[in-house]
């Protein structure tokens, strides 16, 4: 029997970084906790007395080992996803429905040397790769891709104009 979702409970408040390399790819991290293919972009919680913006960047040194970035995009508002049944129950001891995030797009201003899954005392990914960004929202698990097609349309203009001599790095998106 599926475990009901609570309606009742809160979302966890966390941001996710949307990180584009010089080339207009996207990274995109393997789980650590997966045996099967579950690639995402870097996220996490936002601790106490913490703004977005800062929890971003410690969350990028924490999960991918640099702090080799700059932002240039800010998701207006938070987007939200419900864990689905089967992890509602396991994620969190069953406290929240899902996640309410904020998202940031971010220029990676380093080399690939400079990214460092090992870095963290819990890695969180197993393995990285840059993707392009018309096929990240299929690599989402299913509950996650709507959130990522989201992303895509607001952040996917940034990964083109990363990838243009001369262009903007910085475009408004509210």
């Amino acid at each position: 029997m599926t475990p009901r979702r609570n309606r009742n409970l809160p979302y966890r408040r966390c941001i996710g970084a949307f990180l584009i390399n010089r080339e207009g790819r996207v990274l995109v991290g393997q789980r650590a906790d997966r045996d099967e293919p579950a690639w995402q972009l870097p996220q996490g919680g936002i601790e106490e007395n913490e703004t977005p913006l800062q929890a971003v960047l410690r969350e990028l040194a924490e999960e991918i080992g640099t702090d080799r970035a700059t932002v240039i995009g800010e998701m207006p508002g938070w987007v939200a996803y419900d864990f689905p049944g089967h992890l509602a129950a396991r994620v969190w001891d069953g406290r929240y429905r899902g996640q309410k995030q904020k998202w940031f797009a971010l220029r990676f201003e380093g080399s690939d040397a400079d990214i460092d899954l090992a870095a963290s005392e819990r890695p969180e990914f197993r393995d990285w790769k840059w993707v392009p960004v018309d096929a990240l929202a299929a690599l989402a698990v299913p509950f996650k891709r709507q959130v990522y097609e989201t992303l895509v349309a607001r952040f996917g203009p940034l990964a083109d104009a990363g990838q243009a001599p001369g262009a903007p790095l910085h475009l408004r998106l509210r």
